[in-house]
């Protein structure tokens, strides 16, 4: 009896037990699908239940335009393509595949020109097969018109749902115009959503952007439903006050001076005179390969570089102005050499070692950029003590130079000048004398722009600005205008007398800029060189320099104010480096905007030299010379032929037949390129160009027997 009674009681705790681990395991999976699984059977539930999830519907940024509308940056979609083998359709209907694969992959042969029909056929009935769900149709991104000429292929144009056909949407920021102005238009980040990242994009990135929008997607037999609660608000458009030809003519003339001069860096900036719009700008910094180039920096805008030699303009400015000096003055600036304390380096003029300028009026010193003479003219004018010194930083200051100005764009740096009184490292014995030849105070170079413009805008000091208008489908939103700084820097007779110091500058005997003189219009400004600071310790670095050049043109009717930086060139010269580039600029630029018929300026021409002569012209095409001679109404007399010599006689231009062989290297010189480009590569010839303007050595003598593939240097000036 006993022993029945035990065999009850186990197997009734061998029941218990069974029941009490099963319903532990209960406990611990219900536990688990609570916390570790839960997220997973969320979204099965709202797969599988119809439940509606909301989706971002993201904007389309806006564009980035020139003054004259054409774009600069704009967002642009591409698509990765696939088909999904097991959309119900096709499941239910194979024979629409396999009836239509042979003309989807002829299509697709042709459009993108890979591969043969066969191997897509291949590869498509391949995925059918094996009922692949994300089949790439092509590895790499298509953009819009292609995936929308997909569309209208064979079995494609039935729909995505039932051709299987689909594309992920990829939306990337592009540059039309590649390098121009590439700094100051900006950049964006990787993720569109995060904005932009410099530049425009940044500054203007919240009208932009946009505002996004809302839709919901939802499971509904079988299938995604996607429906649009509230559609996007597109960004907003930007308009820039940048001139892409004017761009074009910046980039090219700074790279030749970088590459003919193996330069570190260098900038270009132009402004229009009377509304302070900035029609180009330029960054452009050394690459690992020589002669290579890019836009890196917006070092217009952010490089505090020491002024140099442009910024005597305005100290000058401040004395004649005060009345503390006349432009009749003179002063003795001796054997070009210095030393006016033991404690203080010495004073060296750029000609010391000819012996220096001697005794010259105080407008020769600007003309010679004379250290020394600016050394001695602001002594003179503000004595030896903290408290007189002060008076010219103070006059600057009301000028408004060294006053920051808001640029709006990411990263302009705001000028820095000592003060004699407030700041504890002014030195009564070297910072005066530093900052007369522009050191000690740093500034921008768009800062240096801003102060000559004032000079050529009848003295109105203005804010140079980027952005013209935001607008919205066309239609302008917000407009924004010239904003003046300072109505007037200085008087009225101080402003006219600088004006023609800096005319002088480019035109007078001892201007230091006379490279920048042009034949073609009246050219102001000033040159300036600056010794370079090693970022590392402080130090100035010896034998490295940083020119530059700012002036304005034309000088008798200011259109444009431009400044020209080159960084570390191997002569440094600013007038062969930054001049000579600013000149170029200066002269094509007018040439671009002239509204003058080819008669009218070749008269003006004629009437600025003061003599009459008639235009030059170059050897080459008969043809084209005869047209551009019966444009400027000038005679065309000799012989004529396919090619041409010519010589230049009083009011007429003679001709005379050019010898071109067909098998001989011809003489070019005196061609354009063109002509002489096309007459070499004919023969076959690897043709390599340095500099602008008419041929005038080419590095294979003519005569010479033509061999294809031989490589020929020519030089034109």
């Amino acid at each position: 009896m006993a022993d029945k009674r035990t065999d009850i009681i186990f197997r009734f705790g061998l029941v218990y037990a069974v029941f009490v681990v099963l319903f532990a395991l209960v406990i611990v999976k219900a536990a688990k699908v609570m916390t570790v699984e839960r997220n997973g059977w969320l979204e099965l539930h709202a797969k599988t239940s119809g439940e509606k999830q909301d989706v971002v519907e993201p904007p389309k940024r806006g564009n980035i335009y020139a003054c004259d509308g054409r774009l600069m940056a704009s967002s642009v979609p591409t698509y990765r393509v696939y088909m999904d083998m097991r959309v119900e359709y096709l499941k239910e209907n194979p024979d629409v595949f396999y009836d239509n694969v042979d003309s989807v992959a002829l299509c697709l042969s042709r459009m993108f020109r890979d591969r043969p029909a066969s191997a897509y056929k291949s590869a498509l009935v391949a995925a059918f097969k094996r009922k692949t769900g994300r089949f790439a149709v092509y590895p790499k991104r298509i953009p819009y018109y292609q995936w929308k000429e997909m569309q209208t292929f064979p079995l494609y144009r039935l729909g995505r749902y039932k051709s299987g056909l689909f594309a992920d949407e990829y939306v990337q920021r592009v540059k039309p115009f590649g390098s121009l102005a590439s700094r100051t238009v900006g950049d964006v980040y990787a993720d569109l959503t995060k904005g932009g990242s410099s530049g425009v994009e940044y500054s203007f990135n919240r009208v932009l952007t946009g505002k996004p929008g809302l839709s919901t997607v939802q499971k509904v037999a079988n299938r995604y439903e996607r429906v649009v609660v509230q559609e996007p608000e597109d960004g907003m458009d930007v308009v820039t006050t940048l001139d892409i030809d004017m761009q074009d003519i910046s980039e090219h003339a700074l790279l030749d001076v970088l590459r003919r001069y193996n330069a570190r860096s260098g900038y270009a900036v132009f402004m229009e005179v009377e509304t302070g719009e900035v029609k180009s700008i330029v960054n452009m910094y050394r690459g690992s390969e020589p002669g290579v180039y890019y836009e890196k920096e917006n070092g217009a805008l952010s490089d505090m570089m020491e002024p140099g030699s442009t910024f005597k303009t305005l100290v000058l400015m401040a004395a004649l102005d005060e009345g503390r000096v006349s432009l009749d003055d003179t002063v003795d600036v001796g054997n070009g050499r210095l030393k006016y304390h033991p404690r203080a380096p010495e004073v060296t003029d750029h000609n010391a070692r000819k012996g220096g300028y001697g005794r010259i009026s105080v407008a020769n010193v600007i003309h010679g950029s004379s250290n020394i003479g600016m050394h001695k003219i602001v002594y003179d004018a503000y004595g030896n003590s903290r408290k007189s010194q002060a008076e010219l930083v103070d006059k600057l200051h009301d000028m408004k130079v060294g006053v920051p100005m808001d640029l709006d764009i990411k990263g302009a740096a705001k000028p820095k000048i000592k003060h004699p009184v407030e700041d504890k490292s002014w030195s009564t014995v070297t910072s005066l004398s530093a900052i007369s030849r522009g050191y000690e105070i740093v500034m921008p170079p768009i800062y240096t722009l801003a102060y000559y413009n004032a000079i050529a805008n009848d003295g109105k000091l203005i804010r140079p600005f980027f952005v013209k208008s935001v607008s919205k489908d066309g239609q302008p939103v917000k407009t924004f205008s010239t904003e003046t700084i300072n109505p007037a820097i200085c008087k009225p007779s101080t402003l006219k007398a600088m004006q023609q110091v800096l005319l002088d500058v480019v035109e007078g005997d001892m201007g230091t800029a006379r490279p920048v003189k042009s034949d073609f219009m009246h050219i102001a400004g000033k040159t300036g060189t600056a010794r370079m600071v090693d970022e590392r310790t402080g130090q100035y670095l010896w034998g490295h320099h940083r020119v530059s050049f700012c002036g304005y043109f034309p000088a008798d009717h200011p259109r444009y104010t431009g400044i020209v930086v080159v960084n570390d060139p191997d002569v440094p010269s600013a007038g062969l480096t930054s001049g000579v580039a600013f000149k170029n600029i200066a002269e094509r630029t007018m040439a671009l905007k002239a509204e003058t018929t080819p008669r009218e300026v070749a008269a003006d021409t004629l009437l600025m030299r003061g003599v009459e002569v008639t235009p030059h012209s170059k050897k080459g095409y008969y043809e084209a010379l005869q047209t551009v001679m019966r444009g400027v109404h000038q005679p065309l007399v000799g012989e004529s032929a396919e090619w041409v010599e010519v010589a230049e006689e009083e009011n007429r231009t003679r001709v005379a037949a050019a010898d071109v062989a067909a098998d001989t290297i011809p003489d070019v010189r005196g061609m354009g390129a063109k002509d002489a480009v096309y007459l070499l590569e004919k023969l076959g010839l690897d043709v390599r160009i340095q500099g602008r303007g008419r041929v005038v050595t080419q590095s294979v003598l003519h005569g010479t027997p033509a061999t294809r593939g031989r490589k020929i240097t020519l030089v034109l000036r």
